[in-house]
């Protein structure tokens, strides 16, 4: 064989050997671990995660496989699953920023009091703006998917809220350090806990009450375990928690690029939204429970509320001067997330 064919054998070979090794690329198939600690049946694993799965199934034709691990099925504790996701201990997680506190200060503003509107789907856009803007640093570990809040946060209790007075001395379980500050100013005495913990709290009498949105109840069994339930007027919620959804960075570099493109599609602003539109649901869900149960459900007026907003003040002038001392301008960031929920509660 002279060389002319040598070579011309040669540059086949190679062209074939490229593209069986694109095809393979093409049809490489994975299998993702999403790990997240409520039941399966709560509102956002069943209403938003699961469909969310099913999508990112379909839109890569079978290629991608994800199995959800619910109720922490595979191991830790609620706290530790941003880092599960970093780490590798799962592909995917869902958690709660406020669970290991301090560590997503910027991220914090969205806890403050009475910053968010009624809508979790539009404080969860302006919260994924937000943290794009200003606090994506804070990510820069993990595959950022989405971030959101949740609902209106509430107080649920076994005596009565009549007023700011009443919560002296009460137990009260507060799911974040902000919300758990907040609680304090206002009088009552502060339980940090994330959710799974709360319906053996209050059965044994640990908690005198909870602060939930109503959306996590009927999973936790909150409206069985008390029988008051006490929100706000106007057009602010007392408060909201921030959470993250989550991919491991070594995951998804691993994948070829259409099916990043599928993990990028179903990522982001509009996710975000479907997050908030299933906690929205979830609230209105849940607090029909309440009501058929014939459970005590009071909104406080606006004077009274007008006196826990006061009250609570101080919370965010503690958290702007705190992260003032490590460099960054809280108030500019204060100022930047309403300006971003009012946009987006139009």
């Amino acid at each position: 064989m002279d060389n002319g064919k040598r070579q011309l054998l040669k540059a086949i070979t190679m062209v074939a050997l490229a593209t069986g090794a694109s095809t393979s690329a093409s049809a490489q198939e994975v299998t993702l671990r999403l790990h997240q600690f409520l039941p399966p049946q709560a509102t956002i694993p069943s209403k938003v995660i699961a469909p969310w799965i099913q999508k990112v199934e379909a839109e890569s034709k079978g290629r991608i496989k994800i199995q959800m691990y619910s109720a922490m099925q595979l191991g830790g504790t609620p706290p530790q699953l941003f880092d599960q996701a970093r780490d590798g201990v799962a592909d995917i997680t869902w958690t709660v920023l406020g669970y290991t506190p301090g560590r997503f200060v910027k991220s914090e503003v969205i806890e403050l009091p009475f910053m968010t509107g009624l809508s979790s789907e539009a404080s969860s856009q302006a919260f994924w703006e937000y943290v794009q803007a200003n606090a994506a640093d804070e990510f820069r570990d993990v595959k950022l998917l989405a971030v959101h809040t949740h609902g209106p946060g509430l107080f649920h209790t076994k005596a009565p809220i009549k007023g700011l007075e009443s919560l002296k001395g009460m137990k009260i379980r507060g799911g974040s350090r902000i919300v758990n500050s907040m609680l304090t100013k206002l009088g009552a005495t502060p339980v940090g806990m994330p959710v799974p913990g709360v319906s053996e709290a209050l059965s044994k009498g640990v908690l005198d009450g909870t602060t939930l949105p109503w959306e996590v109840t009927p999973a936790v069994k909150v409206t069985e375990l008390v029988k008051n339930h006490t929100s706000f007027t106007g057009s602010h919620g007392l408060y909201v928690t921030g959470f993250a959804f989550q991919m491991n960075k070594r995951a998804y570099d691993k994948l070829p690029d259409d099916l990043k493109q599928v993990i990028d599609n179903n990522s982001g602003l509009s996710l975000a939204a479907a997050f908030g539109r299933g906690m929205d649901g979830g609230d209105i869900a849940a607090k029909a429970i309440a009501e058929k149960a014939g459970n005590s459900i009071v909104q406080l007026d606006a004077a009274e509320t007008d006196r826990w907003r006061q009250a609570s003040l101080a919370v965010e002038t503690d958290w702007v001067n705190e992260v003032k001392a490590k460099g960054v301008d809280g108030a500019a960031l204060v100022k930047q997330m309403r300006s971003l929920m009012a946009k987006h509660s139009k």
